[in-house]
Parts: C-alpha cells; structure tokens; sequence
C-alpha cells in the first residue's frame, strides 16, 4: 500500500488529531510538536537520514492532565495506527518474535530542557524478542545488551526504581570481568544483569509487561507524568517557563550505536558552547547507545577523532550539522548514532550555550551575515551578561591542584563540599556555599545543581548531563575528573592519597578543568573586544537611558566603562562602613545633643567629600543621584547578641585576672562596652524597616542633611572648578507625605546657597524622592509638587504593599 493512502486511512476518521508522523508535522511549530519533534520533522522533510517515528502532541498531554491522567479519547488508536505505518517503513513488526521493531520513547517539550526529561530505549523487547533481535543481526550479546539497558530504564523512568540500584548490578559484574568496562561483559554476564534487574523491580512488587505495546502505553503515561516531576518543575522554573505547555512525545525507530566497532553515538555541537568559537565539537562513544554519552558513564571521545576512525562518517555528519546551523541561523546541538557504519540523526535543537559563548556566536553570525545586529542583541540575556562579570581563579595562585577534569562549564566557584543533592539544596537555603560532588549527575540531581555554586563529576565528559545543565546555568563545572574515587557512605573522596571530607572547602576553576583544595584567591574577568562591539550595537538600537548604582568612585569607573549614562543610584550610607568613618558615624549616633552631633559629622564632612568628588570626576557631566542617608541607624552599631557575648568573656576574663593592672584594664573594657550596650538598646527598633530611617532622620537631625548637602555641593564646586561637567541629582528618602519632601527640600535650598555663595559658582541640581511607600505612591500628585523627578524603590514598596519582608519571605512564597 503506498504511504500517501496510509496516511489517509488513519486520518480520516479522526475527531481529533493527537499524533504525527514526522513527514507530516512542522518544523515551526514547537509548541505543539515539542523542540525535539519540530526538529525531527524539518530534518524528516528535508531528506536527511533520520529514523522514521511519531509524535504526540504536547496537546495530548495537556488533555492527559485535564483527563485525570487519563489518555484523551482517540490518542491511543492514532499512536497504533501511526506505528503500522513506521512498521510498513522499516520493515519490521512491533512486538514480532522473529523481526521485531524496537522503538525509543523520549520527550520533548517546545523550550530545551536538557536532562530534564525521561527516555526509554529499546522498548519492545522481553524473553520472545530479544531472541528474534539476536537471530535479526546475527549478534546474540548486541541483543542481550539491548535487553539489560531497556529492563534498567524501563525500571527506573516507567516503574521509579532508584537508578543506583541497577548502577551497582552493573558494577558488580564488570568488577568480574578482565577489562572493567561495559564492552567487557560476556552474553552470560548479560544474562545475569537482566536477572538480577528484575529482581530488582520485583522486590518493588512491579514487572516489566511482557506485551510491547502495553510497554509503549505505560512509557508514554511515564513522560507525561514526569512533566510534573519535580525537577521538571525545579527547570521551569529557574528558567521562567510555564507550567502548561505540556511536553510531547516522540515514538522513534531504533537505531543501534551498541553492533560493534563501526558503530556508536555522539552528541555534538555546530560551535563551542564554553567559548564560541567556530568548530564542530562534541564527543562520542564507540559501542555504546546515547544514553552512555550523556549520562557520563563513560568517559567519551572528543569528536575529532571520529575523523581517524570513521572519516566518511565524520565528513557526512560534519555537512549535515552545517547545513542545519544555516539552516536555523543558530548553534545547534545535534546527537547522532552511527549503526554498522551508516549515520543517523537523531535530534538536533538550539544548543545551551555560557555567556562567554553567547557573545561570540551572536557577533560571529552577524559578521558572517547569518543573522543581523538587531537579531544578535537578542540571543544574548540579561543572565548570559552577568556570567561574564563573574571572577576566575587567579592564574598565580600555587594553591594545591587537588583533581584535573574538563573544563566542563567556566568561572570560578568555592564552596564546602557535599555529596547529596538534599543536602546541598538544605545548606543553600541556610545561606552556605557549597559544591555539589558526583560521580556523574542525572535528572534527579538538579536541585542540588540549582543550589550548588559548582559541581564535580567523576565521570562524563563536556556532553554529559553535568556539563550541559552547568552551562545553561551559568555554573561552574568541572566533569570527568576520572582520580576522584568517591565514597558516598563515608561521605569523602579521596584523590592521589589526598581525603577529603564532606564539609571541607574546595575551589573549582571551570575555565580550565582544575579542584583547589581550599579557598584560591580569585581575579576579575577581562572583557573582549566581543563583548564591547555587542554593547555598541545596543547602544544603536536602545531608546532608553542606562544608568548604573554606584556608590564609589571606582563603582563609577566601571559603569562608565561598561557604557552607563550615569548614576540612578549613589547610596551614601554605603561610604560610612569603612573603620575610621564607621568610628565617626557611631559617634555621632551615640552622640548625646546637636554640639556633639555636630562635632562628629565635621569629621565625616571631609570623608564624604572626597567620594563625591572621585564620583563626579569619573562621571564627567553625565547625571549622578546621590540618596541620602536612608537606613535604621542601629545598622551601623554592633550586634546585641555580640555585645553580651564580648560582656560575658571580659567578665569571665576579669574573674581569671591576676594583677590589679589587668583588673583596671577589664573594668574600663566593661564600662566601655555596656555603655555601647546601653545605647544601643536605647535606639533598638522592633521593625526598624518602618522605623526611624529615610527622611525622618533628616527631619530629627536636621544637621545630618546638612552635613551630606554640604559635601554634595562642595565636591561639586571643586570638580567644576576643575572645568568639569556637574549634573547633579539629590534623593530625598522613604517619604510618605508632602511635607516631609517640602521641608527636606527648603534644607537642603539652604545649604546649596550658602556653599554656592562661599565659592562664587552656580551648580545645577534637582531635588527628587523614592516613591517607595503606598501612601507615596497614592499621594504622588501632591509629592511632585516639591520634586523635580521620581525614582522607584521596589524592594521596599513590594514589602510594604503586599506586607511581606524579602528576608522572610522564602519560607511561604515559593509555594505561591
């Protein structure tokens, strides 16, 4: 029967259509065909050696969960109907003993999610089968090979057995065999693992159906179901994705990579995705199905050498990969099997990508007129920005080289070192820095990746699940570190005789594939001549002013360089924290009366000034907004709990003293500190959130603002002095009402005359405020009266409009 007539057949029928074959989807529409589907289609259609298969639509899951977790009506009739048709391609039957057909099972949802999702392979096979597989080809230890993958997967994605207890049946019969390694074991070593896998599932009082096409209906409620699991959900939602798109399902042909020398299976990308540069390059294994290469099983081949082995098949996958980055105007990341010596494709999707390498795909392209300027500013986010900002191991350290893996995902991280994903999560939330150490990662793993500031892996190479997940989040990664023997039970590895144990600090260097033991000194990243000529074509297509927060004169070097137009933000509570100035600041606080208030600010005077000044200079006439002081005034104290802490070691100290000398001396210390501790309780606020802070100081002591606008206007008269541009801004703080904004405003008036007048200049200024309250906000027709601009403080008016503090609130919000 011809396949136009097939395709009819099944179609007609239908009140609905819930599945695909790939030459009748599109390419263009992920949304309902899922990423991997759309790409299996277009590559279907465009003549490209892809296995035939089928999809069902991310619709079909949608209306699973709307069903109960029920399939909707007709979806499984249609995914039948579609597999004759694949049977009638390939020529082999679902579920035939004699010249069975093997599908794999894998996910797709419209937004990549790599390793986020389960895949089945070899579905189709039990007792009947795999002894037609091995009568198929001739090869009954391919066959068995098949099985004993298909019985673990099944167990572990369809069923939910733990994937480390078919991890340890594999391992204990390879630690039987001479070479150690999975193509070391013998048919009757695969017997065994099968054996030993039921079991397994058994014990969980489940089997695996011995009907085909039961094992395809479970499989695919399986991928459905694991739309909702947990780091399915923890994926969306550290990348902003909705949770009602749905994931579809692609049905696919099996094609072996595991029949022998000529075969294997790779996963590639069309350009680096650490750097950028243009080159094909993945890994692949020889020998192996796919999920060996990204699971990290094994550690793989760089894709280079695929040209030695098998050069005709590198030459044709090298022209395909090519054709497609034309094709989608993108880096692609494409996997591949290679069946006794004929290339297959199997996927291929926008490939994830560091911010380092983002910048120099997106100007690559446009200067190969791939894609234009506009389209280039686009490819790179906000996220893949602030990578490049992050520091990198200081290549003088001589800290002590600990392990030497691949250097898997870029920057530099430190962190205590931990085992369990559970346990990285709890430490992340208690505001630890931790690293997450593996043998390899796996889906089941991510949460522990969110939380970890870097991750380790034993095993897996820059394909790996690891390396692949740590670049699309921008962490630091460090795969196939193959010296690390790593003992969960003891929680420690050990590498070239070195133990290391759970809680001890370690760096990660994934720039270069190095483990410090130890904290290592850290420098700022340089940025290339690519970042810059991406920020000047932004700069040709923005219609907004970028300014920056900057509170020193350095701070304001950098913005300028990075191209901001000023300052939105100069917070002057931050030029108080150093130790001569805070000494200054909390005599002032404790300070009892304006004179000896007074008397403390002239000391800051100068300090203030001389930032304000560096600031301006820097800034060069582009706008700065100073704010003036805004927090509580106990921030600037000690700690009540650390003051009873020091009281109760000096009065233990002053019991164990021995001279009168040193009981003089304690005594005076005691005095000292609960005279602190007096004052401090004094000024110790309940909420101090909503204390006395912003503009309330100013308007209790008004000498502070003056203190700050004389500073303000005087560095302003010696920078233009100076034949320097001023454009200056002054925020009034946390104002609720007019009046409050009125009065500050008339202070602060005064002053800029009396200096203006002292130097015989006129500076320019405006006075505004942070609306940064509700009251602010509903009253804001009347502040605008006194202010000549507004800014918005959204902290602390989403704190006080919804009635939750940022400091609190991930206890109880996530489950929003």
């Amino acid at each position: 029967m011809e396949e136009k007539e097939l395709t009819e057949d099944r179609t007609k029928e239908q009140s609905y259509q819930w599945v695909y074959l790939f030459e009748e989807g599109s390419g263009d529409n992920k949304s309902l065909f899922g990423g991997k589907g759309a790409g299996l289609c277009e590559m279907t259609q465009a003549g490209l050696p892809v296995p035939p298969g089928l999809i069902v639509t991310t619709e079909a899951c949608n209306a699973f969960y709307a069903n109960g977790k029920q399939f909707p009506e007709g979806m499984w009739d249609q995914v039948t109907a579609a597999l004759h048709e694949v049977e009638q391609k390939v020529g082999k039957k679902f579920g035939d003993a004699n010249n069975p057909l093997l599908v794999s099972v894998r996910s797709g949802a419209a937004f990549s999610m790599p390793g986020m999702m389960d895949t089945v392979l070899n579905l189709g096979l039990n007792e009947e089968t795999v002894q037609g597989l091995a009568e198929q080809t001739g090869d009954l230890r391919f066959a068995l090979d098949a099985y004993r993958r298909f019985a673990s997967l099944f167990g572990e994605i369809v069923i939910g057995v733990a994937h480390e207890k078919f991890e340890r049946v594999l391992d204990r019969f390879k630690a039987q065999t001479k070479g150690g390694k999975d193509t070391d074991l013998k048919a009757k070593d695969l017997r065994g693992i099968i054996a030993a896998e039921k079991e397994i599932i058994l014990a969980e009082q489940h089997t695996i159906p011995d009907d085909p096409y039961e094992q395809l209906r479970v499989a695919i409620a399986a991928v459905f179901n694991s739309w909702m699991g947990r780091r399915a959900v923890d994926y969306r939602r550290i990348n902003r994705i909705p949770d009602d798109l749905g994931t579809a399902v692609n049905v696919q042909a099996m094609v072996f990579g595991n029949m022998g020398a000529n075969s294997g299976t790779g996963v590639a990308f069309t350009r680096n995705p650490s750097t950028g540069k243009k080159e094909l390059y993945g890994e692949y294994l020889l020998n192996a199905q796919g999920e060996d290469v990204v699971a990290g099983t094994r550690t793989p081949n760089p894709i280079s050498q695929l040209k030695k082995e098998l050069p005709k098949v590198y030459q044709e996958f090298n022209s395909i990969t090519q054709l497609l980055e034309k094709h989608y105007r993108d880096m692609q990341d494409c996997e591949f099997t290679i069946e006794r010596g004929k290339l297959w494709m199997l996927q291929t999707r926008t490939g994830k990508r560091t911010g380092a390498a983002a910048v120099r795909i997106a100007v690559d392209m446009a200067s190969e007129k791939l894609i234009d300027r506009a389209t280039a500013v686009q490819r790179v986010t906000p996220e893949q920005l602030d990578q490049l900002l992050h520091p990198t191991v200081d290549p003088k350290t001589n800290a002590q080289v600990l392990a030497t893996g691949l250097p898997a995902s870029p920057g530099a991280a430190q962190g205590t070192v931990v085992f369990s994903p559970d346990e990285a999560e709890e430490l992340a939330h208690e505001g630890a820095q931790v690293v997450l150490v593996r043998q390899e990662t796996s889906p089941d793993d991510f949460h522990g990746m969110v939380a970890a500031q870097a991750i380790v892996t034993a095993r897996g190479g820059m394909t790996s699940h690891a390396a692949v997940v740590a670049r699309g989040m921008g962490k630091t990664c460090v795969s196939g570190a193959s010296d690390l023997s790593i003992d969960y039970s003891q929680q420690q590895f050990t590498v070239n005789g070195e133990v290391v144990t759970k809680g001890e600090w370690i760096t990660v260097d994934g720039s270069t594939g190095r483990v410090f033991l130890g904290k290592v000194p850290t420098v700022q990243p340089s940025l290339g001549p690519d970042f810059y000529e991406l920020m000047k074509w932004a700069d040709e297509q923005r219609r907004l002013t970028v300014r920056a927060n900057a509170d020193t004169p350095h701070d304001a070097r950098v913005a300028r360089s990075m191209g901001a137009e000023g300052i939105g933000l100069c917070r002057t509570e931050h030029m108080f924290f150093g130790d001569k100035r805070l000494a200054a600041m909390r005599e002032m606080i404790l300070a009892d009366g304006t004179g000896a208030r007074e008397k403390a600010l002239d000391k800051l005077l100068p300090l203030q000034r001389g930032d304000f000044v560096g600031i301006f200079r820097e800034m060069a006439g582009f706008p700065v907004t100073i704010r003036l002081l805004d927090p509580p005034l106990h921030e600037f104290l000690p700690n009540v709990d650390e003051l009873l802490g020091e009281l109760s070691e000096l009065k233990m100290a002053l019991q164990q003293a021995k001279t009168l000398a040193d009981m003089d001396h304690l005594l005076d210390q005691l005095d000292e500190k609960r005279e602190l501790l007096h004052h401090v309780n004094r000024i110790r606020e309940t909420n101090p959130m909503l204390g006395f802070r912003g503009c309330r100081l100013g308007l209790l002591f008004p000498e502070v603002t003056r203190m700050q606008c004389r500073a303000i206007f005087e560095a302003a008269c010696q920078v233009k002095g100076e034949r320097k541009q001023v454009t200056l801004e002054i925020m009034v703080p946390l104002v609720s009402v007019s009046e409050e904004l009125a009065q500050q405003r008339e202070l602060i008036e005064d002053v800029a005359r009396e200096v203006m007048g002292e130097h015989g200049m006129k500076i320019e200024y405006e006075v505004g405020t942070m609306i940064e309250l509700p009251r602010a906000a509903l009253t804001a027709h009347k502040i605008a009266e006194h202010a000549g601009f507004f800014s918005f403080g959204t902290n602390d008016l989403t704190q006080t409009t919804f009635g939750l503090s940022r400091d609190d609130s991930g206890r109880f919000l996530p489950a929003y």
